[in-house]
């Protein structure tokens, strides 16, 4: 069994030191009670009910994994997980951004984000089963009628019930272009729903009275391709007048997938066979607000790659310390031991520090573009707003892409260390690789999230949020330009970011001769972005550190491994720049 401790002192670090969020939250509309210790409250209350709930759930709910019942088109979660969806509920949880007129308490996105690495670490397979629920009920807040907030946000706000998005079908992929089920509409002004959407995260449980599934579909007059496509709200239970649960819809799962990791998560094959549905939003437009939901959804992946790296590399550390194995290459370290501990193995450090390089140099990125998410939705100042979202819409192919990509290396990183170990079920490192691996493919895979970020928000939207990020990162260069704390690291950052615009500006005049240098060079673009990315925000970590009241031993363990990002990490973008450059005839047809 694996073991984890919430790690609030990094969490409190970034949010307080690094990014100031107290002075911030506190200033935005509805946000003066927002202060430091009533976040500080949360995520303590969170770090419980992590380390305390779900975590012990997480290996042997992996080793048991849902049950589905062919007769009853049912599935069954593994032992303990409805205990702690109750917990969950009752705690508060479920509505913790929400408005309060939904029954939510109107906390901010970031110390959602915050509390959700927290539940993701403690397990990640459980907390996929109310991951969506939030994305479904922010596309109801802003798509949706009164009647239905009333009937299906806010019993997922109280708890009661979850959510769910239904995009992909088996012909389409992530082409939604493609999607097949049809919506036809019933006397009475609802539609009758057919069809089948696979891929569909806790599509059914046991978890909830009521899953509100929000679909996909095309109505009888769609245009073809995505301009076609509608939403439809379409729960497993129908509703009686009285807000009541009444009879089964039509929508049932015909089966779960049997996965490479993530067992204990039911992920359904769906079948809509006259399901009753209600339209949502406006007919022809449900792809725009189906982003609503989906942007929000792949934040929270981004943040599960944080939550799986942490806890990989909190394990792997732990080992590190105890594991007696060879002596140092220049003599013993513990010669009143039988062997010296891993940790005096260069190559060991270096596995480790690469895991808290990009563990905590990922947590300040995705709480960075948390706290934009609240600046958009709550500054009074409306060109405030506006640079916020334009930066949340650059950030988040970045937070989404890299940041699951890092957790692939850190968590083999992690079993590494533990040699043949790590291979073992029993020692829990070989589920956290598992795990890890569908954070790159859903909500987006890595290559879509790349051309995102190219393709839309430097080149569609002529880099808007890029533009921002780079005014902000020169500022900080200009700001602690004579620092000496800073010195070893403001040159190579002031140096990567004049790279990253001049190559950002000979890429888009490429792509326009050459569309296809784009597909060429999104996955590498992406990548240099992130690196860059990183060390913005470790060396502001560092500056934050220097100016801060923490420990000495915290300041140095912050140089360090800034010292070492900056040594060992950032030159990767070498790599990536020279395989940018290298263009599309390196990619010859393959017959």
């Amino acid at each position: 069994m694996t073991l984890y401790k919430a790690p609030l002192d990094d969490q409190r670090f970034a949010l307080f030191d690094v990014l100031g969020a107290e002075a911030i939250l506190t200033r935005l509309q509805g946000g003066s009670e927002h202060t430091r210790d009533l976040l500080d409250a949360v995520l303590e209350e969170a770090g419980k009910l992590s380390e305390q709930v779900l975590a012990p759930t997480n290996g042997p709910g992996d080793a048991e994994g849902c049950h589905y019942d062919k007769a009853t088109q049912t599935v069954t979660t593994p032992k303990g997980f409805k205990e702690a969806f109750n917990a969950f509920a009752e705690g508060g949880w479920a509505g913790l951004t929400a408005k309060e007129k939904f029954g939510g308490q109107a906390l901010p996105g970031v110390i959602g984000t915050a509390t959700t690495e927290l539940i993701q670490s403690g397990n990640l397979a459980w907390s996929l089963y109310p991951l969506l629920s939030e994305g479904a009920c922010h596309a109801m807040e802003l798509h949706g009628t009164e009647e239905q907030q009333n009937n299906y946000m806010k019993p997922i706000v109280e708890g009661r019930w979850t959510g769910t998005m239904c995009l992909t079908e088996p012909q389409a992929g992530s082409d939604l272009g493609l999607l097949k089920t049809r919506a036809e509409p019933n006397a009475d002004g609802s539609y009758a729903i057919t069809g089948t959407k696979i891929f569909i995260s806790a599509g059914e449980h046991d978890l909830a009275e009521n899953i509100v599934h929000l679909v996909l579909a095309r109505l009888p007059d769609a245009p073809a391709g995505s301009r076609g496509i509608s939403m439809f709200i379409v729960p497993k239970f129908k509703l009686n007048a009285d807000g009541s649960l009444g009879a089964r819809n039509g929508a049932a799962a015909g089966a779960i997938e049997h996965k490479m990791g993530i067992h204990a998560c039911s992920t359904c094959v769906m079948n809509f066979d006259g399901a009753e549905g209600y339209l949502i939003g406006k007919p022809h437009k449900g792809l725009a607000a189906m982003f609503t939901m989906m942007n929000a959804a792949r934040l929270s992946v981004g943040v599960q790659g944080l939550a799986l790296a942490e806890r990989a590399w909190q394990n792997s550390l732990n080992y590190a310390r105890e594991r007696l194995q060879g002596r140092s290459l220049s003599g013993a370290k513990f010669p009143d031991k039988v062997a010296d501990n891993l940790l005096v193995q260069p190559d060991v450090r270096r596995m480790l520090l690469t895991q808290r390089a990009l563990v905590e140099g990922s947590r300040a990125l995705l709480l960075y573009t948390a706290l934009q998410t609240d600046i958009e939705s709550r500054a009074s100042d409306e060109a405030e707003r506006k640079q916020a979202g334009e930066l949340v819409a650059f950030m988040i192919p970045i937070a989404k892409g890299v940041v699951t990509e890092l957790a692939q290396e850190c968590t083999k990183e992690a079993l590494q260390v533990y040699g043949g170990h790590g291979f073992i079920a029993e020692n829990g490192m070989e589920q956290f690789v598992r795990d890890a691996r569908i954070i790159t493919l859903y909500e987006g895979t890595t290559g879509i999230q790349a051309a995102d970020l190219l393709g839309r928000k430097i080149l569609q939207l002529q880099g808007v949020g890029f533009k921002h990020f780079l005014e902000e990162i020169s500022a900080f260069c200009k700001q602690h330009a004579a620092d000496d704390a800073l010195r070893t690291l403001i040159g190579p950052l002031a140096i990567a970011t004049k790279q990253w615009g001049d190559l950002t500006l000979k890429l888009a005049q490429r792509v326009q001769a050459n569309p296809e240098e784009l597909g060429a060079a999104a996955v590498d673009y992406l990548w240099f972005s992130g690196y860059v990315t990183l060390a913005y925000f470790w060396a502001r970590s560092v500056a934050a550190a220097e100016a801060s009241t923490q420990s000495a031993a915290f300041k140095q363990a912050k140089r360090d491994t800034a010292a070492f990002y900056f040594a060992r990490i950032l030159p990767r973008t070498l790599m990536h720049q020279a395989a940018i450059e290298a263009g599309v005839a390196t990619l010859p047809a393959i017959d």
